[in-house]
């Protein structure tokens, strides 16, 4: 059986342990570790082998992600957000890939999806500006994708809004300076981008909304069951995953703080019953989440090989799944960091990093419950979600 990029993760696991204290402190990857990355394929995992990509399991991809932000909470969000961009590149416009790809296959894409700017029909494509907040790992990026609203000659977007993903390479686009002052996460760069009047093709475009619902796989016309996996199951696996590898990295670091620790009364951690139940507790609800998410991509995957469509109800069941296991091993990490002590908050001590962290991430848009638990409810009961109930399912 041929290496797997997590088996590289294990050979720089040092080094990624390491570096994850200077990319707090720069607010953004060290170049050491983006070269590292790129040299172990991080980013490859889900981009197409005609590119020089690896074309993995879905599984592959979310247990490398795991295993990154277990050692580099920064690092594995970025392995996370900017790794499944290739996925969406691999059914867009064949001239996308020639282009980011053609020089150096180990090109890395941003994004926000958010619809933030606005894009002004002109002939041959659209003349695009706005402003993006949270662009991951943008400073190691040579090319981004950015939601869009389409607007009229006025520059105002039209009613009802109609959304575009613009694909601009770096040229076409400004990164802000300390836009990225936050509590956690803080290794992952996520500054803001500036977009001022620049032109982009219509083969740079692609519809959101046939994006997120499948189509535009299909009108490409994709047969690899990789690139006809459900967007909303992709997207959010990344993110998902790099989540639940903070806690599994969380949980480590606790243990290695507590394994020689005295507390206060002059009793051996070790010794006390309370707190052993605690770090039982969590680590089993930590290993649950891990297996639901990495369940659920396999049983979706599984679907789609087979032939199945999956429908609303199963991607919402889906994404249910996903922000319960995220919610889930997050609770159990405070459960633990709730038992570590007042040294735990010193700042050289990594496991507070590590709550920080996954705070961060659980902040994410696609942790949100509400929505979707209420649309997975409707769906089980045979109602058809409408409106905001279907956004990001």
């Amino acid at each position: 059986m041929s290496e797997r990029v997590l088996d590289r993760v294990t050979d720089i696991a040092d080094q990624l342990r390491e570096q994850a204290w200077e990319a707090e402190q720069l607010g953004q990857l060290p170049d050491a570790t983006v070269k590292s990355m790129k040299a172990i394929g991080s980013i490859r995992l889900l981009q197409p082998k005609a590119y020089g990509g690896l074309q993995v399991h879905p599984r592959e991809f979310a247990e490398t992600v795991m295993a990154t932000a277990a050692l580099d909470p920064a690092a594995g969000w970025i392995n996370g957000v900017v790794g499944v961009h290739p996925y969406q590149l691999a059914y867009a416009d064949p001239r996308v890939a020639d282009e980011v790809w053609a020089q150096d296959i180990d090109t890395w894409v941003a994004s926000p999806y958010a619809p933030q700017g606005v894009a002004k029909p002109v002939d041959g494509g659209y003349v695009f500006n706005g402003r993006w907040q949270f662009s991951s790992g943008t400073d190691a990026c040579d090319w981004i994708i950015l939601g869009a609203m389409i607007g009229d000659a006025d520059g105002k977007p039209l009613m009802p809004p109609q959304m575009l993903h613009m694909i601009l390479p770096r040229k076409d686009y400004e990164i802000v300076p300390d836009s990225w002052n936050v509590v956690g996460l803080r290794g992952t760069g996520s500054k803001d981008v500036i977009v001022k009047d620049a032109f982009v093709p219509s083969y740079r475009t692609m519809d959101a909304l046939e994006v997120m619902d499948g189509t535009a796989q299909r009108k490409a016309g994709m047969t690899e069951t990789l690139y006809l996996m459900p967007w909303s199951t992709m997207f959010p696996l990344g993110i998902s995953s790099a989540v639940i590898g903070i806690a599994e990295g969380a949980l480590a670091a606790h243990l290695d703080y507590q394994r020689e620790r005295v507390n206060s009364s002059g009793v051996a951690i070790k010794d006390d019953p309370y707190v052993m139940y605690a770090i039982g507790e969590a680590a089993a609800d930590i290993n649950a989440a891990r297996q639901e998410l990495l369940a659920n991509a396999d049983k979706i995957y599984d679907m789609v090989d087979a032939g199945k469509e999956v429908s609303f109800e199963d991607r919402a069941a889906g994404r249910r799944t996903q922000v319960r296991a995220v919610w889930r091993a997050v609770s159990a990490v405070d459960e633990i960091f709730g038992r570590s002590g007042g040294n735990a908050m010193r700042m050289d001590k990594p496991l507070q990093r590590y709550w920080r962290d996954a705070h961060t991430g659980l902040a994410h848009a696609i942790h949100v419950p509400g929505t979707v638990y209420h649309a997975s409810a409707l769906s089980s009961l045979g109602v058809d979600p409408q409106g905001p109930l279907r956004a990001m399912i």
